[in-house]
């Protein structure tokens, strides 16, 4: 009982870096919190005595673990026409919770794990572990089973794919809030030209509805804005949330969760909006901290 307890209170410590390496792996947070709890079942039946670094030790099994849950995954043959977001973290207006904080370090926003969702399972690996984290390709190398120089090729190829990505926000938080309510009004009050002004004219809006029909990926000012006027007639209650750090919002129907949406700025305008409708993932979601 001593030494399980031992063991428990050294892996605690690296429970953290772990998760967060296991959600830039899976982007969705219950997949990462299975692949964290495998990588704690594996380590409690394995001799670590001679391991002289736990903490790389134990990166490499999350990320053998995230990188079979990776390639694991089902192709939809209508995957390809439909959106799918990553698990975005939700956090009161006011500040970040503690227990995000490790969760998003290095301004891990949602528009940059849209971009790692696009990105085959070995590069992503390749990249979170490398650039993200600095784990040497020596080591990704064993765990992706190709050479040292395939691996930083692996990793190179992701880098291009990230350098493109709108992210993170430029602004400030104040800044992100003003262009947010200017947003919002101006779909309340059905003001058109208003609204096309605070995007940016190549804006990209990304909305993952799941089963419900209502994905779809909207590009151009003029084609989002009049998807806002349209949702904007739906009777939803929008309350200021942080989603993975940056300015968003998270609305509500009936008092219940409806969708999140996360909103990225550059330049002093909206680039993108990624929007999370899918009901049976936001009744996966935490909005605890959201209540009064």
């Amino acid at each position: 009982m001593v030494e399980q307890d031992w063991l428990a209170e050294r892996f605690e410590e690296q429970r953290p870096r772990l998760r967060a390496v296991a959600y830039r792996m899976l982007g969705s947070l219950s997949e990462a919190d299975d692949a964290v709890q495998d990588a704690w079942l594996r380590f409690s039946r394995t001799d670590t005595s001679e391991v002289e670094n736990l903490a790389a030790w134990l990166t490499t099994v999350v990320a053998r673990v995230s990188l079979n849950m990776l390639r694991s995954r089902k192709t939809r043959s209508e995957q390809s026409l439909d959106v799918h977001l990553p698990d975005p973290v939700v956090d009161r207006p006011d500040g970040t919770d503690p227990e995000h904080e490790a969760l998003l370090a290095d301004s891990v926003g949602l528009a940059l794990l849209v971009v790692l969702e696009t990105l085959a399972p070995a590069e992503r690996l390749a990249f979170v572990l490398h650039d993200m984290f600095g784990v040497p390709f020596d080591d990704i190398a064993s765990i992706v089973d190709r050479s040292p120089d395939a691996a930083r090729q692996l990793a190179s190829r992701a880098r291009r794919r990230v350098r493109g990505a709108p992210v993170p926000s430029d602004a400030d938080l104040a800044a992100q809030w003003e262009l947010v309510d200017a947003f919002l009004a101006a779909a309340r009050e059905g003001d058109f030209d208003a609204l096309v002004a605070v995007l940016d004219p190549d804006v990209v809006l990304r909305a993952d509805g799941g089963a419900s029909g209502l994905s779809r990926e909207v590009r151009g000012a003029r084609n989002v804005a009049g998807q806002a006027s349209t949702w904007s007639r739906v009777d939803l209650s929008l309350r200021r949330a942080l989603i993975n750090g940056a300015a968003g919002i998270v609305s509500l129907r009936e008092g219940r969760p409806f969708s999140v949406g996360a909103i990225t700025v550059r330049d002093g305008r909206i680039v993108e909006i990624d929007i999370l409708a899918d009901p049976e993932r936001l009744r996966r979601l935490d909005f605890s901290m959201l209540e009064d």
